[in-house]
Protein backbone atom coordinates (compact mmCIF):
# COMPACT_ATOMS: atom_id res chain seq x y z
CA UNK A 1 0.00 0.00 0.00
CA UNK A 2 2.60 2.34 0.87
CA UNK A 3 4.50 1.94 -2.46
CA UNK A 4 0.92 2.72 -4.54
CA UNK A 5 0.78 5.57 -2.38
CA UNK A 6 4.24 6.79 -3.43
CA UNK A 7 3.60 6.13 -7.17
CA UNK A 8 0.94 8.10 -6.87
CA UNK A 9 2.28 11.17 -4.89
CA UNK A 10 5.68 10.99 -7.32
CA UNK A 11 3.46 10.65 -10.63
CA UNK A 12 0.57 13.11 -9.79
CA UNK A 13 2.24 16.16 -7.61
CA UNK A 14 5.98 15.82 -8.35
CA UNK A 15 6.33 14.89 -12.34
CA UNK A 16 3.56 16.42 -13.82
CA UNK A 17 4.46 20.11 -12.14
CA UNK A 18 8.55 19.12 -12.46
CA UNK A 19 8.96 21.59 -15.20
CA UNK A 20 5.99 24.37 -15.40
CA UNK A 21 6.71 25.24 -18.58
CA UNK A 22 6.70 21.89 -20.21
CA UNK A 23 4.05 19.62 -21.24
CA UNK A 24 3.27 16.90 -19.59
CA UNK A 25 2.70 13.27 -20.79
CA UNK A 26 1.57 10.32 -19.66
CA UNK A 27 0.19 6.93 -21.42
CA UNK A 28 -0.08 3.89 -19.88
CA UNK A 29 -2.66 0.99 -18.79
CA UNK A 30 -4.17 2.12 -15.19
CA UNK A 31 -2.79 -0.64 -13.20
CA UNK A 32 -5.27 0.26 -10.28
CA UNK A 33 -8.79 1.02 -9.59
CA UNK A 34 -8.00 3.99 -7.58
CA UNK A 35 -6.04 7.17 -8.26
CA UNK A 36 -6.81 9.21 -5.35
CA UNK A 37 -7.45 12.88 -5.04
CA UNK A 38 -5.03 15.12 -6.05
CA UNK A 39 -4.71 18.02 -7.76
CA UNK A 40 -1.75 19.55 -10.08
CA UNK A 41 -0.41 22.86 -11.23
CA UNK A 42 -1.39 22.30 -14.70
CA UNK A 43 -4.66 21.84 -17.00
CA UNK A 44 -5.19 17.84 -18.07
CA UNK A 45 -6.74 16.43 -20.67
CA UNK A 46 -7.73 12.61 -20.04
CA UNK A 47 -8.40 10.33 -22.61
CA UNK A 48 -9.40 6.37 -22.16
CA UNK A 49 -9.91 3.61 -23.97
CA UNK A 50 -11.09 -0.03 -23.43
CA UNK A 51 -13.66 1.31 -20.42
CA UNK A 52 -15.23 3.59 -18.43
CA UNK A 53 -13.51 5.74 -16.26
CA UNK A 54 -15.21 7.75 -13.47
CA UNK A 55 -13.55 11.35 -11.97
CA UNK A 56 -14.83 12.94 -8.97
CA UNK A 57 -14.33 16.62 -7.93
CA UNK A 58 -15.44 18.21 -5.12
CA UNK A 59 -19.02 18.47 -6.37
CA UNK A 60 -19.91 15.58 -9.13
CA UNK A 61 -18.66 12.80 -10.54
CA UNK A 62 -18.00 12.86 -13.94
CA UNK A 63 -18.29 9.64 -16.57
CA UNK A 64 -15.84 9.62 -18.90
CA UNK A 65 -16.83 6.90 -21.68
CA UNK A 66 -14.23 5.57 -24.11
CA UNK A 67 -13.67 7.53 -26.98
CA UNK A 68 -14.34 10.32 -24.81
CA UNK A 69 -12.08 13.10 -23.06
CA UNK A 70 -12.48 15.32 -20.49
CA UNK A 71 -10.69 18.41 -19.70
CA UNK A 72 -10.05 19.21 -16.03
CA UNK A 73 -8.55 22.92 -15.49
CA UNK A 74 -5.87 23.33 -13.21
CA UNK A 75 -5.75 23.04 -9.34
CA UNK A 76 -8.92 20.97 -9.50
CA UNK A 77 -9.01 18.24 -6.47
CA UNK A 78 -10.11 15.07 -8.56
CA UNK A 79 -9.96 11.48 -7.85
CA UNK A 80 -10.13 8.37 -11.18
CA UNK A 81 -11.57 5.53 -10.93
CA UNK A 82 -11.14 3.67 -13.75
CA UNK A 83 -13.86 0.53 -14.20
CA UNK A 84 -10.96 -2.33 -15.27
CA UNK A 85 -7.74 -1.85 -14.33
CA UNK A 86 -6.58 -2.58 -18.46
CA UNK A 87 -8.27 0.62 -18.85
CA UNK A 88 -5.58 2.83 -21.27
CA UNK A 89 -5.25 6.08 -20.00
CA UNK A 90 -3.98 8.84 -22.08
CA UNK A 91 -3.02 11.93 -20.64
CA UNK A 92 -1.74 15.76 -21.69
CA UNK A 93 -0.55 18.13 -19.27
CA UNK A 94 -0.80 21.89 -20.02
CA UNK A 95 0.73 25.04 -18.49
CA UNK A 96 -1.76 27.66 -18.08
CA UNK A 97 -1.48 30.36 -20.53
CA UNK A 98 -2.68 34.03 -19.50
CA UNK A 99 -5.96 35.18 -21.35
CA UNK A 100 -7.17 31.81 -22.59
CA UNK A 101 -10.10 30.71 -24.37
CA UNK A 102 -12.74 30.32 -21.95
CA UNK A 103 -12.81 26.75 -23.03
CA UNK A 104 -10.03 25.88 -20.47
CA UNK A 105 -11.68 26.94 -17.58
CA UNK A 106 -14.38 24.77 -17.17
CA UNK A 107 -14.52 20.82 -16.43
CA UNK A 108 -16.20 19.17 -19.02
CA UNK A 109 -16.44 15.60 -20.82
CA UNK A 110 -16.41 15.94 -25.34
CA UNK A 111 -16.40 13.23 -28.22
CA UNK A 112 -13.47 12.67 -29.68
CA UNK A 113 -13.85 13.58 -33.33
CA UNK A 114 -11.57 11.83 -36.64
CA UNK A 115 -8.86 14.67 -36.54
CA UNK A 116 -8.54 14.61 -32.42
CA UNK A 117 -8.16 10.80 -32.74
CA UNK A 118 -5.43 10.93 -34.98
CA UNK A 119 -3.37 14.16 -33.24
CA UNK A 120 -3.48 12.12 -30.16
CA UNK A 121 -2.46 8.44 -31.98
CA UNK A 122 0.32 10.35 -32.60
CA UNK A 123 1.54 10.98 -29.16
CA UNK A 124 1.52 6.99 -28.31
CA UNK A 125 4.81 6.79 -27.40
CA UNK A 126 5.65 10.17 -25.73
CA UNK A 127 5.66 9.68 -21.78
CA UNK A 128 7.62 12.48 -19.61
CA UNK A 129 8.12 16.07 -20.26
CA UNK A 130 7.90 17.39 -23.59
CA UNK A 131 10.03 20.35 -23.52
CA UNK A 132 9.42 23.76 -24.51
CA UNK A 133 9.96 24.73 -28.40
CA UNK A 134 10.77 20.93 -28.87
CA UNK A 135 9.11 19.48 -32.26
CA UNK A 136 6.48 17.31 -29.67
CA UNK A 137 5.64 20.43 -27.72
CA UNK A 138 4.71 22.29 -30.60
CA UNK A 139 2.43 19.04 -32.06
CA UNK A 140 0.47 18.92 -28.43
CA UNK A 141 0.73 22.67 -28.42
CA UNK A 142 -1.44 22.04 -31.92
CA UNK A 143 -3.93 19.44 -29.78
CA UNK A 144 -4.40 22.36 -27.20
CA UNK A 145 -5.28 24.67 -29.53
CA UNK A 146 -7.95 23.12 -31.25
CA UNK A 147 -10.13 22.40 -28.54
CA UNK A 148 -12.58 25.42 -28.22
CA UNK A 149 -13.00 24.75 -32.45
CA UNK A 150 -13.86 20.87 -32.01
CA UNK A 151 -15.78 20.50 -28.90
CA UNK A 152 -19.02 22.46 -29.51
CA UNK A 153 -21.12 20.45 -27.12
CA UNK A 154 -19.88 19.97 -23.61
CA UNK A 155 -21.61 16.73 -22.79
CA UNK A 156 -23.76 16.37 -19.77
CA UNK A 157 -22.12 13.03 -18.53
CA UNK A 158 -22.07 14.21 -14.96
CA UNK A 159 -24.11 13.59 -11.81
CA UNK A 160 -24.21 15.86 -8.82
CA UNK A 161 -23.08 14.70 -5.38
CA UNK A 162 -25.83 14.38 -3.38
CA UNK A 163 -25.68 16.23 0.23
CA UNK A 164 -28.99 15.19 1.69
CA UNK A 165 -28.76 11.87 3.61
CA UNK A 166 -32.99 11.24 2.57
CA UNK A 167 -31.96 11.64 -0.87
CA UNK A 168 -28.64 9.25 -0.74
CA UNK A 169 -31.20 6.72 0.17
CA UNK A 170 -33.57 7.39 -3.06
CA UNK A 171 -30.61 7.29 -4.99
CA UNK A 172 -29.32 4.47 -3.82
CA UNK A 173 -32.83 2.90 -4.52
CA UNK A 174 -32.98 4.20 -7.90
CA UNK A 175 -28.99 2.36 -8.78
CA UNK A 176 -30.82 -1.08 -7.60
CA UNK A 177 -34.13 -0.35 -9.48
CA UNK A 178 -32.42 0.83 -13.23
CA UNK A 179 -34.02 -1.42 -15.00
CA UNK A 180 -38.27 -1.60 -13.62
CA UNK A 181 -40.65 1.46 -14.65
CA UNK A 182 -40.30 3.96 -11.15
CA UNK A 183 -43.35 6.12 -11.03
CA UNK A 184 -42.50 10.18 -9.31
CA UNK A 185 -45.48 9.37 -7.03
CA UNK A 186 -44.69 5.56 -6.01
CA UNK A 187 -41.00 6.74 -5.19
CA UNK A 188 -41.66 9.59 -3.15
CA UNK A 189 -44.50 7.60 -1.18
CA UNK A 190 -41.95 4.80 -0.85
CA UNK A 191 -39.84 6.83 0.95
CA UNK A 192 -42.14 9.19 3.00
CA UNK A 193 -42.25 12.53 0.90
CA UNK A 194 -44.85 14.39 -1.12
CA UNK A 195 -44.61 14.58 -4.57
CA UNK A 196 -43.83 18.34 -4.45
CA UNK A 197 -41.12 18.06 -1.57
CA UNK A 198 -39.38 15.31 -3.38
CA UNK A 199 -39.33 17.27 -6.37
CA UNK A 200 -37.89 20.58 -4.66
CA UNK A 201 -35.67 18.26 -2.93
CA UNK A 202 -34.12 17.08 -6.40
CA UNK A 203 -34.23 20.52 -7.31
CA UNK A 204 -32.30 22.00 -4.74
CA UNK A 205 -29.80 19.62 -3.74
CA UNK A 206 -28.96 17.76 -7.42
CA UNK A 207 -30.04 21.20 -9.62
CA UNK A 208 -31.80 19.04 -11.46
CA UNK A 209 -35.52 17.49 -11.85
CA UNK A 210 -35.43 13.64 -11.40
CA UNK A 211 -36.40 12.20 -14.50
CA UNK A 212 -33.75 14.18 -15.62
CA UNK A 213 -31.20 12.32 -13.29
CA UNK A 214 -32.54 8.83 -13.76
CA UNK A 215 -32.61 9.52 -17.30
CA UNK A 216 -28.69 10.11 -17.58
CA UNK A 217 -27.96 7.58 -14.66
CA UNK A 218 -30.13 5.01 -16.89
CA UNK A 219 -28.35 6.15 -19.83
CA UNK A 220 -24.89 5.88 -17.90
CA UNK A 221 -24.75 2.44 -17.13
CA UNK A 222 -25.91 1.39 -20.92
CA UNK A 223 -23.05 3.14 -21.62
CA UNK A 224 -21.46 0.75 -19.13
CA UNK A 225 -23.05 -2.83 -20.57
CA UNK A 226 -22.70 -1.99 -23.78
CA UNK A 227 -18.51 -1.18 -23.08
CA UNK A 228 -19.01 -4.70 -21.74
CA UNK A 229 -20.19 -6.55 -24.84
CA UNK A 230 -21.95 -8.87 -23.12
CA UNK A 231 -25.66 -8.00 -24.34
CA UNK A 232 -26.88 -6.86 -27.93
CA UNK A 233 -28.39 -3.38 -27.43
CA UNK A 234 -31.73 -4.67 -27.89
CA UNK A 235 -30.82 -6.64 -24.47
CA UNK A 236 -29.12 -3.07 -22.74
CA UNK A 237 -32.04 -1.08 -23.61
CA UNK A 238 -34.46 -3.49 -21.24
CA UNK A 239 -31.49 -3.64 -18.90
CA UNK A 240 -32.20 0.08 -17.88
CA UNK A 241 -35.73 0.08 -17.95
CA UNK A 242 -36.54 0.61 -22.13
CA UNK A 243 -38.85 -1.63 -24.00
CA UNK A 244 -38.61 0.70 -26.71
CA UNK A 245 -35.82 0.42 -28.69
CA UNK A 246 -36.15 3.21 -30.64
CA UNK A 247 -36.96 5.25 -27.46
CA UNK A 248 -33.82 4.00 -26.36
CA UNK A 249 -31.49 4.51 -28.84
CA UNK A 250 -33.04 8.30 -28.88
CA UNK A 251 -32.30 8.87 -25.35
CA UNK A 252 -29.30 7.88 -25.82
CA UNK A 253 -28.56 10.01 -28.91
CA UNK A 254 -29.52 12.87 -27.08
CA UNK A 255 -26.72 12.70 -24.39
CA UNK A 256 -23.76 11.16 -26.45
CA UNK A 257 -25.00 12.47 -29.77
CA UNK A 258 -24.64 9.05 -31.12
CA UNK A 259 -26.49 6.15 -31.55
CA UNK A 260 -25.27 2.70 -29.55
CA UNK A 261 -24.70 0.98 -32.54
CA UNK A 262 -22.56 3.72 -33.58
CA UNK A 263 -21.13 4.17 -30.22
CA UNK A 264 -19.53 0.83 -30.31
CA UNK A 265 -18.43 0.79 -33.65
CA UNK A 266 -16.18 3.78 -32.59
CA UNK A 267 -15.09 3.10 -29.10
CA UNK A 268 -11.56 0.75 -29.90
CA UNK A 269 -10.00 2.92 -32.20
CA UNK A 270 -6.86 3.23 -31.31
CA UNK A 271 -7.04 -0.60 -29.36
CA UNK A 272 -4.56 -1.95 -32.10
CA UNK A 273 -2.15 1.24 -31.36
CA UNK A 274 -2.20 1.19 -27.15
CA UNK A 275 1.48 0.26 -27.03
CA UNK A 276 3.38 3.02 -25.58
Amino acid sequence: MEKENLKVEKYYTKDVDTDKNSIYCHHDLMGELLIPTHKHEKAQLLYTEGGLVYVTTETKTYFLPARHFMWIPDTIKHSIHPSSENVMMRNLYFPVDKNEHSFYNNEGIYPVNDLLLQMMLFTNRWNGNLKKGSRNYFIARAIKAILPEICETNLPLALPTAKDKRLLKVITYLDEHLDETIFFSTLAEKFGFSERSLYRLFQKDMGMSFIQFFTIRRMLKAIELLLEKRLPVSEVAVAVGYNSIPTFSNTFYKLLGQRPSDYLNGVEILKKNQQV
